[in-house]
């Protein structure tokens, strides 16, 4: 990922303060985007956080920098207001692990279980869910079904085996779907990152496989993991998660090490938005996200259970 050029940064982000302006729009941007897209954004957050902003903005306009599944959810929760991608293929690959037609299927075979369903999904899996989920409520919307009830738990079995793991349920039936840039992080990673930062605090997202979650400290989700570096009086921190959380954590803790695990831990499909294409959405409005109607009552109705519970 190449670095921007100074002069020309500067200039784009002033033209996006000019267009932001005009357009009456709010810039929301994930923790994994780079770092320059987080720096123009009026909100950083984790999917939650997006979420929730996306929900009370008076904003006329929302520009979504993160990936396709955020900008439905916004999409969602204002239906009479343009939610914008500045780049429309970014995607997300566990999203693409579960399709409507084997959802509905799975429901059909399981037909007790509620179907709990991480927001890394599409629009029209989430129709097909009781309640939504994210990384940070997971445990506390799972806690909020009757024991005695099975959970399907779609797409990310890590994540669905973590909660399981806290909650103690036995009856979780786990999707087969994953996070590439998760699962590219390894054991051995934590080993080589433990030998050179001995007294590191090593801090592991959900997503990552069990045997990566077992050498943590501390497990949790992007902003659970940006809060334990802020109240946690340790100096260095391994952060084994997207790296692009890195620079949220560095700059709300400057006086604290922040480690990244490797650099492996890319998700590429993040890092395509841009300042440039941050500005040219919002001079032509373009790349406006759409949910059709027959879809979004039913994936409204379980981000806004999700909500809820959080």
């Amino acid at each position: 990922m190449v670095a921007p050029d100074t002069a020309k940064a500067a200039d784009l982000v002033e033209r996006i303060d000019a267009l932001r302006r005009e357009r009456r729009a709010v810039i929301l941007a994930h923790n994994y985007q780079r770092p320059e897209v987080q720096d123009v954004a009026d909100i950083v957050g984790d999917s939650l956080a997006m979420a929730r902003e996306a929900a009370r903005t008076d904003a006329e306009t929302i520009v979504l920098c993160g990936v396709r599944f955020m900008a439905e959810t916004a999409k969602l929760l204002n239906p009479d207001r343009p939610v914008l991608m500045p780049d429309p293929n970014a995607g997300c690959p566990m999203a693409d692990m579960a399709v409507p037609r084997e959802v509905a299927d799975a429901r059909r075979r399981h037909p007790d279980a509620a179907v709990v369903t991480y927001v890394n999904s599409s629009a029209a899996v989430k129709a097909l869910s009781d309640i939504c989920c994210t990384s940070a409520n997971a445990v506390r919307v799972v806690e909020s079904i009757p024991r005695e009830r099975p959970i399907l738990f779609v797409p990310d079995a890590s994540l669905g085996e973590y909660v399981a793991d806290v909650t103690g349920r036995d009856n979780i039936l786990l999707w087969p779907g994953f996070c590439p840039t998760h699962h590219r992080i390894l054991a051995e990673h934590v080993e080589a990152r433990r030998a050179e930062y001995p007294d590191a605090e090593v801090l592991v997202h959900p997503e990552c496989t069990r045997d990566v979650r077992q050498m943590a400290d501390f497990i949790g989700s992007t902003s659970q993991i940006i809060r334990h570096v802020g109240e946690s009086p340790k100096r260095t921190f391994v952060i084994a998660t997207e790296f692009g959380v890195c620079h949220t954590i560095r700059r709300a803790n400057p006086d604290k090490q922040i480690i990244q695990i490797s650099g492996v831990a890319d998700c590429p499909n993040m890092k395509l938005n841009s300042l440039e294409k941050i500005a040219w959405s919002l001079e032509d409005m373009a790349h406006e996200v759409g949910v059709p109607d027959d879809v979004a009552e039913a994936a409204r109705r379980a981000i806004e259970r999700m909500l809820e519970v959080s």
